[in-house]
């Protein structure tokens, strides 16, 4: 990897914070608040994707017996302060209001409630006071240290054993901070499979097609025909790899930041086009523009499913 020399005494000073902020949290001199009711984090150590959203929605699933709420931040939304984006799948605002995030979780999990906030604990008052949750799942909450966690999960990119911290790399903490971690997942195993002790394996296997109303088509569906695709996520490359190892034939491949809200971006009615569900929503009732989907398979589950026994037996 090439770092810039100029950034890395940045990056020593970076660490000095990340190690200071995190020894006052564990002597207790930073207090975490404590919500009544238990709070499963899913986090990471880079800035960019790692598969957090699509781990929240597979978590969700295994606690879909009971109502799960989804607090997150909601970057880049046009809202401020605490928000309901939905209610038991009643989608209460739009991707621009709720960011794309929380409007995909919103949609794609119609038995759980998702609320955004800049302090996930005000987030988590509001939804005790209007949703009665009884778990709540705290995504991107590794470093959100303030909100007390019964389980912290952290997903772990091959890139990230050998990256640097901001700002000469893309690590918000360095591996060290995986001592903190209850449960380590190393994502991606599908396209970037590594080896790290004491982990488990996530692994998507890509099970259909999502038209722009997010009705599900057979994966068929792609045979014969050559897409145009894009993706604006914090790791394009898996999506264009996925793409490569599934087959699909891709005339061109456009990549754009993370979070891109494509108001610069034309569709040609000529084309057809494939990208990633989080983008799709961008896109609700465009009949040439579609996601693929997949599920997650994690090799290991029954760790995490003993860890969540733990919390409620």
């Amino acid at each position: 990897m090439r770092v810039s020399k100029l950034f890395l005494p940045l990056s020593f000073v970076y660490r000095g914070a990340v190690f200071l902020r995190n020894l006052l949290y564990d002597k207790g001199v930073l207090k975490q608040k404590r919500l009544p009711v238990p709070v499963i984090s899913v986090g990471n150590l880079s800035v960019g994707g790692s598969g957090k959203t699509s781990f929240v929605m597979y978590l969700a699933n295994l606690l879909r017996d009971r109502h799960v709420c989804i607090l997150l931040r909601g970057y880049r939304r046009k809202t401020k302060g605490a928000r309901i984006v939905s209610r038991r799948g009643e989608v209460l605002m739009g991707w621009e209001e709720a960011g794309d995030e929380a409007y995909l979780l919103a949609r794609r999990l119609p038995f759980a409630s998702v609320v955004v906030a800049e302090d996930r604990y005000e987030g988590g008052l509001l939804a005790l006071g209007e949703l009665s949750p009884e778990v709540f799942i705290l995504d991107d909450g590794f470093q959100h240290r303030k909100l007390y966690r019964e389980l912290d999960i952290v997903l772990l990119k091959r890139e990230d054993l050998s990256d640097f911290l901001l700002p000469a790399g893309r690590l918000r903490e360095p591996l060290s901070s995986l001592r903190r971690a209850d449960i380590v997942v190393r994502s991606y195993q599908d396209v970037k499979p590594f080896s790290f002790e004491g982990t488990l394996g996530m692994f998507r296997e890509f099970c259909c097609v999502l038209d722009s109303r997010f009705s599900e088509l057979p994966l068929s569906f792609l045979r014969g025909k050559e897409f145009v695709a894009f993706s604006a996520l914090g790791d394009n490359e898996q999506f264009r790899r996925t793409l490569e190892r599934l087959g699909v034939r891709v005339k061109r491949f456009l990549s754009f930041r993370d979070h891109h809200d494509y108001a610069d971006f034309e569709l040609s009615g000529d084309e057809l086009y494939i990208t990633t569900p989080k983008d799709l929503v961008k896109f609700e009732g465009r009949d040439n523009v579609f996601a693929l989907d997949f599920r997650i398979r994690l090799e290991g589950e029954e760790r995490l499913r003993e860890a969540i026994c733990r919390i409620f037996c």
